[in-house]
């Protein structure tokens, strides 16, 4: 305060002395004055020279104006006109009307105001609780006052506002506002108060922010809309840049899928207005915060899956072969693409498929390369194509295998009608642009990264350099150039190309020294003492030298490791080497390339490094150093180490194949048990089918028995009929006991087949326990040896049982012929006296209608009786082959319980030699060790859950290494 005063004093002069009189009257009357009407009246008059004369207002009335806002809450007005005096005490906003020689002394005037007013916090928590206040006069001036004090000391307030209960909460109400001024400028203060506050962002999007922002965006017209949409988008960019939390909600809230309309700009070429671009860029650089290479993988991977899933990707391929689009929003859409299917196998595959809209259609990816290696192209637009392509390259094993298999001469098109993205790298590669020489040789380079294989194919390509002289290799000619001596930029791309693509490859390295003359130009690039800007190079150089050693497999004899460190001895000094090879590392712009995968660069001058390249030179210089410095006896010792390593490792290679085999036929067995327990269940389903029918048959029978019982009473009526219902009685008296026999040989029949499905339950429990020792398995064998004779017994009773019922069933169906024959012949035989011969007539009708009917009924018996049989003989069938079952469980059985046994003593054998195995590598580590050599771990980490007893072996085998 003593500050300001001063300040104020030294301004003071002239007229200002008046105005300051008249703003010490004014705060008197707001501090003294007991009517409302004057004290609103004094606070509008400091208010109209707050602008004006904003050190002396602010110096003098402050304190009177937070006392207004303590007591005077119930006069709206009165606090709105406060608040914006405070606000023009406070806020920069109007710079412009003061003069330029005190504009730096009028930015501290805001600050410095601002930190009187939130030295007490109850200020701050004062101005909060009017927020709540729903009226337009003061909600809307304290939203700006708080927005001020936000942008003046921003970390100070937000600590505040974090600590007063509901303030964040009662600040997101803003959004919620009907009059779209106080929401606009709500969403304004809530950009300020997320900057850099992880919590406070928490807070905001746990509140539904997301939804909130997202409902005023579509509100808006998405990109169509105006700045309050960009607002928005800022905001939730603060909300989830950087903020692993936040991001896993939006995601998990299904809010990615309600950004896909964003992007929907249509067909048409117009209608780019200025905010328009701006929208459609943030919501671009939106998307990017959500899959940042620097955001966990985990993260970035699901983010990637949901974008594609609801068609984003899609969305903004669409854009990106559109035609019309801005160069600036084209870029940062490829960028957007780029990050969207980094890493991510599926949006690499749907991103290889995507064509450009040409005649005929051409691989996106193709068209994209044309324009970067078109030296006519932007800058910018070049760069982004090139992480587009490294983009789709990270971790695409079978996009390598797409690009190089374009070189290879069996793919290349001899028409010449297409060209491929092989061509267009090899073309950009050679060509009289450095930029492009840069750009094709770092993507070829994506293209070998961690992948050997692809590295000896490209060591196939053949290029043809001119009419009538044979072709040369790729790798030839791009050392020929080398040795050209053309541009810096066009050098260095191709020696990282070099190094990457004889890192890890010997069959690379063989092909490399195999030109005599390659070795001598590097040799001699190392050993000149060269300017600055060469330094780089004859690091490369250095660099490409030590790979040639390290990965040196010594199949050429005029080139073997001993030879060449001898030669970098005699031509270069050792300590001389390392140190041009240190030069690579301690480029400025080394470090530069090394924090981001995105080549982002202010001039193409900058065009030096890429990203994986450094990765690659961290990894090799420490060991290229050690290689050089190694002794030829450390080296043959270590490659003797090395080979008996790997005969070691390829004899456990082979058990390990031999138990995978062995595990693949035990899963082969479970599916054939799997397989006879399914056969077994459907031939128990289809006995419970036959078992149901035979009861359906039963029950139709036992209703034609009541039926002929009835028709036989109604019969009984008549006393003319006393013979014939006597026969009949008699006859179908023994029926019924025949059938009544029949339905007891049934349900013998079916308690049999009960039995037998027991016994099959038995077999098949018995059969899943092949594992257990060889006592139970000989009494289970024996028991289902008892079992089966058991069930041979049985079958060889129902076979006689079935036979005897056939006879019985034909005796029954002769005797029924019997029958009716004599039933035929009484009727026509006997007559009735005393009754005419009409009489007679309509009698002998009526009984040869009846008889009739019983004829009829006694057919279906005779059918219901076949039907019968046939199912008789339906069961003996499925007897039969549940029989054939027990036989071969039985066999596979025995088999399973052999294959168990020798199973165990073949794993028993091969432990044993595993443990030898891993006792022999342990100790060859160890003297590896002691020659100093780096041992991978993959070995131990195998072993890493053996038992006590090989721990005890391992310390024991240190102990003789150390001896």
């Amino acid at each position: 305060m003593n500050f300001l005063r001063g300040v104020m004093g030294g301004q003071s002069a002239g007229p200002q002395h008046t105005e300051a009189e008249t703003i010490q009257k004014l705060c008197d009357r707001v501090s003294s004055s007991t009517l409302l009407d004057d004290r609103r009246n004094a606070v509008r008059a400091l208010k109209s020279l707050s602008k004006k004369y904003r050190l002396e207002v602010g110096i003098q009335a402050m304190d009177h104006l937070i006392h207004v806002l303590q007591t005077d809450r119930s006069d709206s007005e009165i606090i709105g006109y406060a608040l914006d005096t405070l606000y023009n005490i406070i806020s920069n906003d109007e710079e412009e009307e003061v003069e330029e020689n005190s504009t730096r002394q009028s930015e501290d005037f805001g600050s410095q105001f601002t930190e009187i007013f939130i030295k007490q916090q109850e200020n701050v928590t004062l101005l909060l609780s009017l927020l709540e206040e729903f009226d337009f006069h003061v909600r809307w001036p304290g939203v700006k006052l708080l927005t001020s004090l936000l942008k003046q000391l921003g970390p100070q307030v937000q600590q505040i506002i974090l600590v007063s209960p509901m303030g964040v909460s009662r600040l997101m109400d803003l959004l919620a506002d009907s009059r779209e001024v106080i929401r606009n400028d709500g969403v304004l203060l809530l950009q300020a108060l997320t900057r850099s506050n992880g919590a406070i962002q928490k807070i905001v999007a746990f509140e539904n922010a997301f939804e909130r922002l997202l409902d005023i965006i579509t509100e808006e017209g998405n990109s169509d809309g105006g700045i309050v949409v960009e607002d928005c988008l800022i905001l939730l960019q603060n909300l989830l840049k950087n903020n692993n939390s936040n991001q896993n909600f939006f995601k998990e809230g299904s809010y990615i899928q309600r950004m896909k309309p964003w992007f929907d700009v249509g067909d048409e070429n117009s209608g780019w207005s200025a905010q328009k671009v701006t929208n459609l860029h943030v919501m671009l650089q939106l998307v990017r915060v959500l899959v940042s290479p620097t955001n966990p993988p985990g993260a970035t991977s699901s983010c990637q899956k949901a974008m594609f899933q609801c068609g984003l990707l899609q969305q903004l391929c669409t854009i990106l072969m559109a035609t019309g689009v801005p160069a600036d929003i084209l870029t940062e859409t490829i960028n957007t693409v780029s990050e969207v299917i980094r890493g991510y196998q599926v949006n690499q595959d749907y991103f290889a498929s995507v064509n450009a809209p040409s005649n005929p259609p051409r691989p996106a990816i193709v068209v994209l390369l044309m324009s970067m290696v078109n030296e006519r192209q932007p800058f910018v637009l070049r760069c982004a194509v090139l992480y587009c392509f490294q983009c789709f390259l990270y971790k695409n094993q079978k996009g390598q295998g797409e690009i190089v298999s374009t070189l290879l001469p069996s793919t290349i098109d001899a028409t010449g009608n297409s060209v491929s993205a092989g061509q267009l790298l090899c073309g950009g590669l050679f060509s009289t642009d450095s930029l492009s020489n840069w750009c094709a040789a770092v993507a070829l380079a994506h293209a070998l990264q961690e992948n050997a294989t692809q590295k000896e194919q490209l060591l196939r390509v053949q290029l043809a350099t001119s009419i009538g002289n044979p072709p040369v290799s790729l790798l030839q000619q791009c050392t020929n150039i080398l040795s050209q001596g053309s541009k810096i930029q066009t050098r260095v791309g191709l020696l990282m190309l070099l190094c990457t693509w004889l890192s890890n490859c010997p069959i690379a390295v063989t092909h490399f020294l195999h030109n005599s003359a390659n070795v001598p130009f590097l040799t001699g690039q190392i050993a000149e003492n060269l300017g600055e800007e060469e330094q780089l190079v004859q690091g490369l150089c250095a660099l490409l030298l030590g790979i040639s050693i390290y990965f040196n497999d010594n199949s050429l004899e005029s080139y073997m490791k001993e030879k060449l460190k001898q030669l970098i001895e005699k031509r270069i000094g050792k300590e001389n080497f390392i140190e041009k090879l240190g030069f690579i590392s301690k480029h400025e712009l080394y470090s530069r390339a090394s924090q981001k995968p995105q080549p982002n660069f202010p001039s193409p001058e900058y065009m030096i490094f890429d990203h994986e390249f450094t990765k690659l030179v961290k990894e090799l210089e420490g060991v290229i150093t050690k290689a050089i410095y190694k002794s030829s006896e450390e080296d043959k010792k270590e490659e003797e180490v090395k080979k008996t390593l790997e005969q070691h490792d390829s004899i456990v290679t082979h058990y390990k194949n031999m138990i995978r085999e062995q595990d693949l036929q035990l899963e082969e067995l479970k599916q054939q048990i799997s397989t006879l327990k399914c056969q077994n269940e459907q031939l128990q389903t289809a006995v419970t089918q036959q078992v149901s029918q035979i009861q359906q048959h039963k029950d139709q029978y036992n209703l034609l028995k009541v039926q002929l019982g009835k028709d036989n009473q109604h019969q009984g009526s008549y006393s003319d009929k006393t013979q014939v219902n006597g026969i009949q009685s008699e006859e179908v008296g023994r029926l019924r006991e025949e059938l009544e026999e029949l339905k007891s040989n049934q349900e013998l029949l079916q308690s049999q087949l009960a039995e037998k499905n027991s016994l099959i339950e038995n077999l098949k429990s018995s059969q899943t326990s092949p594992g257990t020792n060889e006592q139970s398995s000989a009494t289970a064998s024996a028991r289902d040896s008892e079992q089966i004779a058991e069930l041979k017994q049985e079958l060889a009773t129902l076979k006689s049982q079935l036979n005897s019922q056939s006879m019985e069933i034909t005796k029954l169906q002769t005797e029924k012929q019997e029958l009716l024959q004599k039933t035929e012949t009484f009727a026509k035989s006997v007559p009735v006296p005393g009754e005419s011969e009409a009489g007679m007539a309509t009698k002998t009708t009526d009984v040869e209608g009846r008889l009739s009917a019983l004829l009829q009924e006694t057919k279906e018996l005779k059918n219901e009786i076949k039907a019968l049989s046939e199912e008789r003989t339906a069961i003996k069938e499925q007897l039969d082959a549940s029989n054939s079952t027990i036989a071969i469980l039985q066999n596979e059985k025995n088999k399973l319980e052999m294959d168990v046994t020798d199973s165990k003593k073949e794993q028993d054998d091969l432990l044993v030699l595993l443990a030898d195995q891993d006792q022999k590598i342990f100790s060859l580590k160890n003297k590896l060790k002691e020659l100093g050599h780096p041992v991978e771990e993959e070995d131990e980490l195998e072993s890493g859950d053996q038992d006590d007893e090989e721990d005890e072996d391992e310390d024991d085998g240190k102990d003789q290494g150390h001896i």
